[in-house]
C-alpha cells in the first residue's frame, strides 16, 4: 500500500469530527487526495450501532464486536481500496476508541486488544484531548445525546484516554479546547512532519 492512513481519536466532545474534517480540507488545498472518514460507518453495521448507541438496548460486549465487525467492513470496503490508490485516508475514530470506550464500560481490555488485533495499524493517530470540562460541556450542547454520553461513563472514557496518552509517548496528543484554527495548525504541522516527509 502507498497511501498514509492518519486516525484521530479523543473521548466525546474532544473534536475529533471537526478536526478531522478541517486537517482534510487543508490538506486538499496542498493538493493531496483525501478520503475522509469515519467510524461508525455509514454501512449497514455502523448505521445499526448508531441506532444501537441511542436506544441503550445492546449488551457492551456485543456493541464492541459489532464496532469490530463496521471496522472490517471499513477496512475492506473503504480504507484499503483507497491506500492501494495512493489516497490520504482520515478516519475519525479507529482501534482506540473500541478499547478504551471498551474498557470503561467494563469490558477486558486483553479482549478487547485481541479481537482488533489483526488490522492495519495508522501510518499516525493523533488523540485530541481537551480538559474534561471542556468536553462535558460541549457534548451537553448537543441535541442529543447517546449512552456513551452519560456523565460517568464520559468521566471514565476521558480518564482512560489520559491515563492511554501519558504511558504512550510516541503518541501525538493535542489539546483541543482553544481556538479550532489553532489546534488545526498544531495537527497539520505534526502530520506534515510525521507523513509527508
Amino acid at each position: 500500500m502507498k497511501g498514509v492512513f492518519i486516525v484521530l481519536e479523543g473521548p466525546d466532545g474532544s473534536g475529533t469530527s471537526t478536526q478531522s474534517k478541517l486537517l482534510a480540507d487543508a490538506l486538499v488545498l496542498e493538493g493531496k487526495d483525501v478520503l475522509l472518514t469515519c467510524e461508525p460507518t455509514d454501512g449497514t453495521i455502523g448505521t445499526f450501532i448508531r441506532s444501537a448507541l441511542q436506544s441503550g438496548e445492546m449488551p457492551n460486549d456485543a456493541l464492541q464486536l459489532l464496532f469490530t465487525a463496521d471496522r472490517s467492513w471499513h477496512l475492506e470496503n473503504i480504507v484499503l481500496p483507497a491506500l492501494r490508490e495512493d489516497k490520504t485516508v482520515i478516519s475519525d475514530r479507529y482501534i482506540l476508541s473500541t478499547i478504551l470506550y471498551g474498557s470503561a464500560l467494563g469490558i477486558d481490555t486483553v479482549w478487547l486488544e485481541s479481537i482488533n488485533s489483526n488490522f492495519i495499524a495508522p501510518d499516525i493517530q493523533i488523540i485530541a484531548l481537551p480538559p474534561f470540562d471542556v468536553c462535558f460541556q460541549r457534548v451537553k450542547k448537543r441535541a442529543t445525546a447517546d449512552i456513551m454520553e452519560q456523565d460517568s461513563i464520559m468521566k471514565k472514557v476521558h480518564r482512560r484516554y489520559v491515563d492511554y496518552s501519558n504511558t504512550h509517548s510516541e503518541l501525538a496528543v493535542i489539546d483541543t479546547s482553544g481556538d479550532k484554527t489553532e489546534s488545526l495548525k498544531k495537527i497539520l504541522q505534526i502530520v506534515k512532519q510525521t507523513c509527508y516527509k
